[in-house]
């Protein structure tokens, strides 16, 4: 099962990710977030509807993406350019495909005082 980790993690991190993997360590799927707020900005509910129903579907059209949503396909438009933008989603034969099977969510909330 193919599974991308989204995250937060500053540059440091994501750098330190990088090189252990680089020098044959754990390697997954990441993508990181420098803040909860950018995470949660970029990843609305109408954008994790469009991961839910394109999971597993394989290449779809933008047009057929929003017909699986029910939406109109300018707004879908919108929100595929952003996950595009942020490699949650891919561009193959000019159609968008989510390539993975499952999103795993990490991150941790505590008091900073």
């Amino acid at each position: 099962m193919k599974t991308v980790t989204l995250g937060l993690s500053d540059r440091a991190e994501a750098n330190a990710r990088f090189v252990e993997a680089m020098h044959g360590g754990r390697f997954g799927n990441f993508i990181s977030f420098d803040g909860p707020d950018l995470l949660f900005k970029t990843l609305t509910a109408k954008r994790w509807e469009i991961l839910q129903v394109l999971t597993g579907k394989g290449p779809v059209s933008i047009r057929e993406a929003a017909r699986l949503v029910g939406r109109d396909v300018k707004a879908v438009h919108g929100d595929i350019t952003a996950l595009l933008n942020v490699g949650v989603l891919e561009k193959e034969n000019n159609k968008i495909v989510f390539p993975y099977d499952q999103v795993h969510v990490d991150f941790v909330l505590s008091d900073t005082a």
